[in-house]
This record gives C-alpha cells, sequence and structure tokens, in this order.
C-alpha cells in the first residue's frame, strides 16, 4: 500500500530528480507523489537521497534545483542515491554577476537591541561593540605557549577573579605556529593578521602578549605591522610585551606575566554592559559535522537569523570556501557588483590551484562523517552550507581573518575544517557565531559565544547538554521561518549574555587554530 512521499522525505524543488529522507525509510515502502510512485530498492537512512525517476549513466542528480554531481551508473526509481552511484564531475557554471542580486530588504518593523560592551570611539566600529569581556594572554609563537597558560592557570588559581565579577575570563590564545616560516611571506603577515583580530576583538578588554624572543613572528614587528596599542588604558600606549629569553625563563615569566594581567584586571572589570544596536552585531556562521539535511533545516533557518541581522543593520559572515565550491555561482549572481562577484571567483580559482599542487581534490571534503549522514559530493554540501548566507546581497569578500568593516552579507575565505575557519572569521570581528551540525560538533571559540543548532530531533535528543537549537522541528512540521526567528532571539539574547552550551562546558581555549598555507621551513 503507498503512503505519501511527504511522510518519509522532502521533494525540495519540482526539478529536483531525488528526495531527502526525513526519517528512515524501510525497504519495499512504496511512496506516492503527484505524477508517480516508487518503491524503495532497499532502506533509506535518514538525510539521505532515493531516485524519483530513471537517471540514466552522466545525468545531472539535482537537489535544491542544482547540480550535486552526475550518474556514474544507471540510478532508477526508489533507488538509494549516494556515492555508490554518483560521481562529482566538474560541470561549467554561469557566474552572472549580478543578475539575481535581491532587492535592499524593507526596514524592519522594530530596530531590535542587545545589552553589550561599548569599548568607546578610540576603536573603530567592527572592533568597538562587544558580547563578552575578556582579558586574554596572546602566545607569538608555540615556544611560549605553555607559558601563556600557565599564566592564564596561574590567575585563575589564585581566586583573584572574584573580586572581578564583570571579567568573563582570562583566556590563553596558543597555537602551533608563528616559526619555522618565511619571513614576511603569506603565513607570516597572515597569522599575525588573525593574532591582531583577537588582541583587537570587541569581546577583548586588554590583552598581553608572551614570546619566546628568537621567533620569526616578534612582538614588535607585529605591533608595528597590526598597529598595536593595549586596550583598556586612557592613553595609546604600546601593549605588554614579555619574552622568556629576556624574562630569564618560564618562572620569571609566568610571574610577570602574572602581575601584568593583575595591573589589568581593574580596567577589564570597570566596563558595563549598555543597551546597544542590533546593528552593531558581527555573526559568524559555520557548519560542522554536516548531514543530508542540514541544508533542509538548519542551514536554511540560520539564512533566516542572517536575514534578520542584516535587516537590523547588522553583518553576516560566511566563510569555508571549500564549501562553496561547486555553488559559487549562486553567490555570484547576488553580488552588488562584479568586482565583489570576482573577488569569489578569483578564491575558487585559487583553491582549484592549492589543491591540485598537493595532488588533493576539492570533492574529497565531505568526511566519513558527511558521507554517513548522507552527504554525497561536494556539490551537495556547498548548496547546503550556502543556505546560511539567507537571501541578501553579497557585499564583499574578505580575506582570512580580514577585518571585516562592511555592513550587510559577506564572505570570508577560510577552509573548511571547522576550527580553522571559525579562527579567522572571529580574527575578523564575529562578536557572536552560530554553528549547524548534523553529526554532532561539540565547537566553542572564545571569546565569541557560539551557538549550536542540530539539524535532525535524534541529534538534539542524544546530545541536548551540547544543543542549543533543535532545528528538526522543520522534518516534523515547524516552519523554517519559525526556528529562523528563534536563533535571531537568542543571538540577541546571547549577545546580551547568556551563555551558550559550550560556553557552559567552558570549551574555547584550546579552538585556536590558525590557518597554515605555506611549507613549515
Amino acid at each position: 500500500m503507498a503512503v505519501p512521499l511527504s511522510q518519509y522525505a522532502v521533494h525540495l524543488r519540482p526539478a529536483d530528480n531525488i528526495a531527502v529522507a526525513i526519517r528512515p525509510i524501510p525497504a519495499g515502502t512504496t511512496l506516492s507523489f503527484p505524477g508517480g510512485s516508487i518503491t524503495t530498492a532497499a532502506a533509506i537512512k535518514m538525510g539521505h537521497k532515493v531516485a524519483l525517476q530513471d537517471i540514466p549513466v552522466g545525468q545531472s542528480v539535482l537537489k535544491f534545483g542544482q547540480i550535486i554531481g552526475f550518474a556514474g551508473k544507471p540510478i532508477a526509481p526508489g533507488e538509494h542515491v549516494h556515492v555508490h552511484n554518483v560521481k562529482a564531475e566538474r560541470f561549467e557554471r554561469d557566474y552572472a554577476f549580478g543578475a539575481d542580486r535581491p532587492a535592499p530588504q524593507p526596514p524592519p518593523t522594530e530596530y531590535r537591541t542587545f545589552l553589550g560592551y561599548d569599548r568607546g570611539p578610540d576603536r573603530p566600529a567592527h572592533q568597538r561593540y562587544g558580547t563578552r569581556n575578556y582579558l586574554a594572554i596572546i602566545s607569538t609563537v608555540n615556544c611560549s605557549a605553555s607559558t601563556s597558560k600557565y599564566i592564564a592557570e596561574r590567575v585563575k588559581a589564585s581566586g583573584v577573579l572574584k573580586d572581578f565579577p564583570n571579567v568573563d575570563g582570562v583566556l590563553p590564545i596558543i597555537h602551533r605556529m608563528g616559526c619555522g616560516m618565511q619571513y614576511e611571506g603569506d603565513d607570516h603577515r597572515q597569522l599575525e593578521r588573525t593574532l591582531a583580530g583577537f588582541a583587537r576583538h570587541p569581546n577583548v578588554a586588554a590583552y598581553i602578549l608572551v614570546g619566546l624572543g628568537c621567533e620569526i613572528v616578534q612582538a614588535t614587528h607585529l605591533i608595528e605591522s597590526e598597529g598595536l596599542i593595549q586596550l583598556g588604558k586612557p592613553q595609546k600606549e604600546p601593549p605588554t610585551v614579555l619574552t622568556i629569553q629576556e624574562c630569564g625563563g618560564i618562572g620569571k615569566t609566568v610571574e610577570a606575566g602574572v602581575a601584568a594581567v593583575l595591573d589589568l584586571l581593574p580596567r577589564v572589570n570597570d566596563v558595563r554592559r549598555v543597551e546597544l544596536p542590533a546593528k552593531h552585531l558581527i555573526l559568524g556562521t559555520n557548519c560542522g559535522g554536516s548531514d543530508g539535511n542540514s541544508g533542509v533545516t538548519a542551514n536554511p533557518a540560520l539564512g533566516i537569523a542572517s536575514d534578520l541581522i542584516v535587516q537590523q543593520g547588522g553583518t553576516s559572515v560566511l566563510g569555508e570556501t571549500p564549501e562553496i565550491y561547486g555553488a559559487e555561482h549562486v553567490l555570484t549572481r547576488r553580488a552588488v557588483s562584479e568586482a565583489v562577484g570576482q573577488k569569489l571567483v578569483d578564491r575558487i580559482k585559487w583553491w582549484e590551484w592549492y589543491t591540485s599542487v598537493f595532488g588533493a581534490e576539492i570533492n574529497n571534503n565531505p568526511s566519513p562523517g558527511n558521507k554517513e549522514g548522507g552527504l554525497t559530493t561536494i556539490y551537495e554540501k556547498s548548496l547546503g552550507a550556502i543556505a546560511k548566507s539567507g537571501s541578501t546581497a553579497m557585499v564583499d569578500v574578505y580575506r582570512y581573518a580580514e577585518p571585516v568593516t562592511a555592513k550587510g552579507f559577506v564572505v570570508m575565505d577560510t577552509p573548511g575544517y571547522d576550527p580553522v575557519s571559525m579562527t579567522g572569521i572571529v580574527a575578523g570581528g564575529a562578536n557572536v557565531c552560530v554553528f549547524t551540525t548534523g553529526r554532532g560538533s561539540v565547537y566553542g571559540c572564545k571569546p565569541a559565544p557560539c551557538i549550536k543548532v542540530a539539524t535532525n530531533t535524534p541529534l538534539f535528543n542524544k546530545m541536548e547538554s551540547d544543543m542549543d537549537v533543535n532545528a528538526g522541528r522543520i522534518l516534523e512540521g515547524t516552519t523554517v521561518e519559525e526556528v529562523g526567528r528563534e536563533i535571531f532571539e537568542l543571538i540577541l539574547a546571547t549577545a546580551s549574555g547568556k551563555l551558550t552550551k559550550s560556553e557552559i562546558h567552558g570549551v574555547g581555549e584550546e579552538e585556536f587554530a590558525p590557518w597554515s598555507i605555506g611549507p613549515t621551513l
């Protein structure tokens, strides 16, 4: 007996020759839909695809009305559509710069606010308005990473932070880079840009720099090249710099670091939350541990929230360039100009070159977990990923960790690997982040709070202590718009101080992961 297709799967666009399972479909299930019916040849797992018609060898497989791959062998109606019968071959995309550029949004019916930190007019707007209040200890090189961590641990262990209730924490920014790179080469400049982005981040009230003394990334070069000053002081002073070699070893550096932190804490604690317009929010978006329903539930819902942020006059940032690949034409058609669209195309071409140098394929991006969740090709993953960007015009494209100064929807060139991607986006100034996941990522990214959205209800129920929003309700009848507005409201609440699940767990100190693009020398 046939049952309606909608009980088991969603047919996203009329042109699609597949449907996506919203719950497991047993083998031998007959599903009816306008124009015909199919019987599943085998069991289809949630998030996976089932063919609605014959798909001959070489014919396009369509999802979201777009190409996600090509049949590698004949696919019969009712057959499971996945890596065993679909190939990701290159195909021409029509970039048509600005052809689908949307009209400007109407003003919102209500201008919203959040309770955040105004760092004052000495900071540019993209570095001025914070949602958290941290003091950072920034390591210039891996050789000073442990020392930087020891300073933070010593301060925490002393119990002194209880006397500074307005301080969200003393945050060590440690990493595995800082030397073994070309002096003033791409990696050197990019790492300094990333470190400076965290030093000047709107959620960082003050910081100190800790180095070894003989590394490539010298604190003096970082200060001069990025124009760094000490935050939280009335005069424009250079930041405190400690080097292990000059201080006389780890122990003396830790002592000096603790003293420097104690000197800054009163200034950090003095700042208070004030009511600020939502236009000062810079939203960082990311997806990780994605599944076949990411592009059906969580990502489109985040796209609604992204549009609402932009409508308020704020900024939404989309990263993960390898997860735009194959869908970049959808974004170039939304570009405000050919120049902006070409910026994105140039980054796509660079990634084709970059991966070819190492004998890699961008289509290798869907991880084993992604494929287990139903994602077949990078094209499918990308089309789902860009849903996070909403529907507004693409106003600019930024380099990794470059300060994001534009208002509206923008793209930042980052890798697809989540910690590296989010590090660049936060360095660019994102003061609140939303991370969607279908398999169960537990990511956090201090100093920016990170809201996590589950794509399906089984995941949310299983990992409720890590998930902030259940977008799986969309598969059960709740509208994408309703969940999108829920995410928007949670963004405002989080910006005002509500803790995310990752913050409750204390996640976010180990996840600072700058992108290294060149050789280690």
